[in-house]
C-alpha cells in the first residue's frame, strides 16, 4: 500500500523551477537605423534583394549608373513579415560596398505611396504584391496570338484606379489585327492607347511610349506572350531580356520572366514582371474604383444602401446621361463585376 505524500513537509527549496530562456535581460531599447544607408529596389529573386545607393529621385537625375552601387541585401528579422518589392524605397545596413559575395540588410522598408496587388484565384486572404511606388501601369495586350481579353484588361483597370496609377493601354502585334473591336470598350474612359508592331523595333507607336515613360516609373503587366519583354529590349539599350512564344496547343504564352526587375530609362523607369494567368480583385475596395468615375458620384448618393450599381433600383439608371456617359458607365459596371 502507498502512503499518500504529506506535502507540509516540502519548502520552496524543493520545487523545481524552469531556467530563463535566455540570460540576456530584455530592453525596451530598439536598434537606432537613422544612419542607415537609402537604397531603391531593381529585382527580388528567391530571397536575395538587389538595390542601388541612393533614393529614387537622387536616381532618377543621374546620367548614368555605376555597378559600384549596386547592392546585394536581404531582409532582416526587424521588418518582420513586411514584404520588400521592385520599386521600394529601403534602408541598409551592414556590408554596403557591393564588392563580389557581400550581403547588406534591409531593416526599414519606406512608407509607400501605391502597390501592385492580386488576390490569388479571388481569395482575398492570399495577397502577393507585385511592385511598389509607380506612377504608371502599361496594360500590355496582343492584338491576337494570345487573343486579347476584356476580363484581364478589367481587372487590370479596377487595381490601377484603386491606387491612383496612371493606366495605359499598349496593343502589340498589329500587324496581325487592328484590334479596333477589342479596343472599343475602352475609347471613353480617358486612357491612353498605343498600337504598336514591336517586331519592328521602331515607328511612330514606340515612340509615343517613350513620350508617355519619360520621366516616369511604369509597370508593364500582361499575359505571357504579349511581348513585354520584347518591348523592354526595345526600350531600354542592353536589356536583354528573354522573349518567349505562344503555345500552339494552349493559345497561352511561354513564361520567360520569373521575377519583376526595373531598368532605367534616363530619366524614368520601366519594370518588366513575368506573365500572369490569373489577376484577382477580390482586396480591392469597389467605392475607391467608383471615386475614379466623378461624373457619377451625384446620381450615386441618390442609390439606396448597399447598392451595387448593376441593380434594377440604381439611381444611375433614371440619371439623364449623355452617350459618353452611358459609355463610360457601362465601362464602370463591367469594372464592378470583374
Amino acid at each position: 500500500m502507498v502512503e499518500p505524500r504529506n506535502f507540509s513537509e516540502f519548502d520552496e527549496d524543493d520545487v523545481r523551477s524552469r531556467p530563463a530562456r535566455s540570460t540576456r535581460p530584455r530592453t525596451k531599447d530598439r536598434p537606432d537605423y537613422s544612419k542607415a544607408a537609402t537604397a531603391f529596389v531593381v529585382a527580388v529573386d528567391r530571397g536575395r534583394v538587389t538595390c542601388l545607393l541612393g533614393s529614387k529621385r537622387e536616381l532618377d537625375s543621374a546620367a548614368k549608373f555605376d555597378s559600384a552601387g549596386v547592392i546585394t541585401a536581404m531582409k532582416s528579422r526587424e521588418i518582420g513579415k513586411t514584404s520588400v518589392v521592385v520599386g521600394d524605397t529601403v534602408g541598409l545596413v551592414g556590408d554596403i560596398s557591393g564588392e563580389d559575395g557581400t550581403l547588406a540588410r534591409i531593416v526599414t522598408v519606406a512608407e509607400r505611396k501605391n502597390a501592385l496587388t492580386r488576390t490569388v484565384d479571388d481569395d482575398a486572404e492570399i495577397e502577393r504584391m507585385i511592385v511598389a511606388n509607380v506612377d504608371q501601369m502599361a496594360i500590355v495586350i496582343a492584338s491576337e496570338n494570345p487573343e486579347p481579353r476584356h476580363g484581364f484588361v478589367d481587372r487590370a483597370l479596377v487595381v490601377a484606379y484603386d491606387q491612383a496609377i496612371t493606366p495605359i493601354i499598349i496593343m502589340t502585334k498589329c500587324d496581325l489585327s487592328d484590334g479596333k473591336e477589342f479596343l472599343e470598350a475602352y475609347k471613353d474612359l480617358n486612357i491612353k492607347i498605343i498600337k504598336t508592331q514591336i517586331k519592328r523595333q521602331k515607328g511612330r507607336g514606340l515612340d509615343e511610349i517613350r513620350e508617355l515613360l519619360d520621366g516616369k516609373c511604369t509597370v508593364l503587366l500582361g499575359h505571357s506572350g504579349v511581348g513585354k519583354s520584347t518591348l523592354v529590349n526595345a526600350l531600354v539599350e542592353n536589356a536583354d531580356r528573354a522573349t518567349g512564344s505562344v503555345n500552339d496547343a494552349t493559345g497561352r504564352g511561354r513564361h520567360t520572366s520569373s521575377s519583376a526587375i526595373a531598368l532605367a530609362l534616363n530619366p524614368g523607369w520601366i519594370i518588366d514582371t513575368p506573365g500572369v494567368r490569373s489577376f484577382g480583385v477580390a482586396h480591392v475596395d469597389s467605392n475607391r474604383v467608383i471615386s475614379a468615375f466623378s461624373e457619377f458620384s451625384e446620381a450615386i448618393e441618390h442609390c439606396p444602401k448597399n447598392c451595387s450599381h448593376n441593380e434594377e433600383s440604381c439611381a444611375l439608371n433614371s440619371w439623364n446621361l449623355d452617350d459618353v456617359s452611358k459609355s463610360r458607365l457601362e465601362s464602370l459596371r463591367r469594372l464592378l463585376k470583374a
